[in-house]
């Protein structure tokens, strides 16, 4: 009887130490699906955008694009049978209202990345928390400044051509265009300057006989009067405009009502659906550089985003700012797909090292490394024909800026 009742003992010990080692493990797959995302069958990302403010536009429409391609994506299954769960929080363009979203995001909604994000001051203010001290990588933000990526920051990746590579593309274009001369306008802001002034050297590297003058405009001007004229009296071949949308706009309704004709660029900010909303008639012939394709194009990508919007974002517009949102998401997406194993943080900046050819179809084909961390320089040359933005050619990388 007692070697019975030693032997229960025993085995009741031993089961009472497997129940613990069983009771630890699940404890630990517990933290390992969190840190893959939440569960074994999720992969939790998340987002700052501004989605009321000033710039509501963009983050409601780059919010959007987003939206679809993951709806359609957990359709489909998700990503290696994981649905993605994407927490977009408002951050009204506000760099301390990031800095509190990223420390949510990180802290309490234990998302794995920050994934097609906005805003350049707003980002860089939460870096220190998210990318140096969580460790947690930042992937597709829309913004950024060459400082970004020269060296590269640990676990940040950009699919954004910069703003000076987006000037030096339309200085190229307007050259082999036939431009012999060129003016910039641009707004007076230090940032809007820095880009103005990569038209001049790499017009020059095209044809070293050009000449380019710049032609500064107070922030937000909305009489173009004065300036119109100004242009005129400079009789240039071409102008390009380092403006916002709305700048833009005002600057063409005034050349078309001062009788001013001349061929007209912009970098990807104008090429905004904004533009030909606010200019009408006057944006026709406009020349500009976008992210992606246009919206309107029968590419079978193209076509793919504006079924997607219509069936999972129906009251959204299929326009620019929606499909930055749908390829940035198609992106992380396509470069997810090839984790094995659990999606932690440190895994998805070992995938984006090793992601050298990712092709969204809607923008350029994106290539990555542990040393280069910025997908592409190239850009969508688009123009406004009958009243709507179309795709000119394909993908063009601008002549390097040196």
């Amino acid at each position: 009887m007692f070697r019975t009742m030693r032997k229960f003992r025993r085995t009741a010990g031993a089961m009472a130490v497997m129940a613990a080692v069983a009771l630890t493990a699940n404890a630990c797959a517990g933290q390992d699906s969190a840190a893959a995302g939440g569960s074994s069958s999720e992969i939790h990302i998340g987002a700052w955008l501004p989605l009321t403010g000033a710039t509501a536009t963009y983050g409601v429409g780059e919010k959007g694009g987003a939206d679809a391609y993951f709806k359609m994506l957990n359709a489909k299954g998700g990503i290696n049978g994981r649905k993605v769960k994407w927490t977009v929080k408002d951050n009204a363009a506000d760099p301390q209202q990031t800095v509190q979203i990223a420390r949510e995001l990180v802290g309490q909604d234990k998302v794995v990345a920050i994934v097609n994000a906005n805003g350049t001051s707003q980002a860089e203010a939460a870096f220190p928390f998210v990318l140096n001290q969580s460790k947690v990588p930042v992937v597709n933000e829309v913004g950024g400044t060459e400082n970004w990526y020269k060296p590269p920051r640990p676990g940040l990746f950009g699919t954004q051509t910069l703003y000076e590579d987006q000037a030096a593309a339309v200085a190229a274009w307007a050259v082999q265009d036939g431009a012999k001369k060129i003016l910039v306008v641009h707004s007076d802001p230090a940032a809007f300057v820095n880009v103005a002034k990569q038209v001049e050297p790499v017009a020059k590297k095209v044809d070293p006989s050009v000449e380019v003058d710049r032609l500064p405009v107070k922030y937000q001007t909305t009489d173009y009067t004065p300036v119109i004229s100004k242009v005129k009296a400079a009789k240039t071949q071409a102008v390009v405009l380092i403006l916002t949308s709305p700048e833009a706009a005002a600057f063409l309704k005034e050349a078309k009502l001062q009788g001013l004709s001349l061929p007209t660029y912009a970098y990807a900010p104008v090429a905004a659906e904004s533009t030909v909303a606010l200019a009408k008639d006057a944006a026709e012939g406009l020349k500009a550089v976008q992210l992606v394709k246009a919206p309107s194009g029968e590419e079978p990508a193209v076509k793919e985003f504006r079924t997607a919007m219509a069936k999972y974002e129906p009251g959204q517009t299929a326009g620019f700012l929606a499909l930055w949102g749908w390829s940035n998401a198609k992106v992380f997406a396509e470069i997810t797909k090839t984790i094995k194993g659990p999606v932690t943080s440190q895994a998805l900046t070992a995938a984006y090292h090793k992601a050298s050819k990712v092709d969204p179809g809607v923008s350029p084909v994106m290539h990555f490394s542990a040393s280069s961390h910025l997908g592409t320089r190239s850009v969508q040359r688009v123009v406004v024909k009958n009243g709507a933005w179309t795709s000119v050619g394909d993908f063009y990388t601008p002549p390097a800026r040196d």
